[in-house]
């Protein structure tokens, strides 16, 4: 589903005043009731996202991390079945998970005397029967799996998402009789930075040269477009270009091409699929080489075809 920017901008604004928590996720579902609810569900992650970067600092000073501990001594002295930490989490504005994360991590400190290391902090958050303290498990827990935006959990069910579009794409493009190679077999062959398929007879979409297809299982808003381009789209194209100008792109988005790339590529002009949708005004780089979807293309014209026209 294409959103215009200002249908983008009354959502966004809707979830800057409300918690993220699943009761708001449902008013925003009744708010919009004309939008798909994978797509308000993708936008309602994204910035929740943006909101916890922005206020990540503050929350791991030494006096704050220290103030979270405290309170979560004193709150589970009080009740321990309490969710002591949902609750300090919710209060402060932060993400239960994360804040799962700081008190986890700082009563290891306590019992260890030495800073764990990541990787013991993020297994016990996967799995917080490993946390020796039966109390602390139960309030990571309950953080967890009440938390819509972060933590294991919701990684696990992000990345299930992104192979079930992958694999969904792998079909249709098999249905359409279109040769591929996938990410994993260009990856076995060096490749560093690669779309998920290179099509390896290119084809016509909208009147547009396809060579290869992105799969991307999240709504593309301004940010997270603006960071794929950067860090893939123009790195499979591999081609100097140009800030856009006025033309090409709508009023109110800034846009940075970089100059030039030097990775193993030249994989040329592509096609990227939002699943749950995206602005359509940064759908603005067609004519270099990079188009926006948000589903898989019905009007595929291939070499074939073309040939028994003639």
């Amino acid at each position: 589903m294409k959103l215009s920017k200002a249908q983008y901008d009354e959502i966004a604004q809707f979830l800057g005043h409300v918690q993220p928590t699943r009761q708001s996720l449902r008013k925003l579902k009744e708010k919009f009731p004309s939008q798909s609810q994978s797509t308000l569900l993708s936008i309602f992650s994204q910035e929740y996202q943006k909101q916890i970067k922005r206020t990540h600092a503050k929350h791991h000073t030494a006096e704050a991390i220290e103030t979270y501990y405290q309170r979560y001594l004193n709150g589970v002295m009080k009740n321990a079945a309490a969710p002591v930490l949902l609750d300090l989490a919710n209060e402060v504005d932060f993400a239960p998970s994360l804040m799962a994360r700081i008190v986890l991590e700082r009563f290891l400190q306590e019992k260890e005397q030495t800073i764990p290391s990541k990787t013991l902090i993020n297994s016990m958050l996967r799995d917080p029967s490993q946390i020796p303290d039966g109390v602390l498990a139960n309030q990571v827990y309950q953080c967890t799996v009440n938390d819509c935006c972060y933590g294991p959990l919701v990684d696990c069910i992000k990345h299930a998402i992104g192979h079930e579009h992958e694999v969904l794409l792998r079909e249709m493009l098999l249905e359409k009789n279109l040769s591929f190679i996938a990410e994993d077999q260009l990856r076995a062959k060096g490749y560093d930075k690669t779309p998920d398929f290179i099509l390896e007879v290119p084809v016509a979409v909208e009147g547009h040269i396809i060579h290869w297809i992105e799969s991307k299982a999240s709504f593309g808003d301004e940010s997270s477009h603006q960071a794929h381009l950067q860090d893939q789209f123009w790195s499979y194209w591999n081609r100097r270009k140009v800030a856009c100008d006025s033309t090409s792109c709508s009023p109110g988005f800034k846009v940075f091409l970089p100059l030039g790339i030097g990775i193993r590529g030249l994989f040329g002009p592509g096609l990227v699929i939002y699943w749950y949708g995206f602005i359509e005004e940064l759908d603005c780089h067609r004519e270099r080489g990079i188009l926006l979807k948000d589903c898989f293309p019905t009007d595929i014209v291939t070499l074939r075809h073309s040939m028994a026209q003639r």
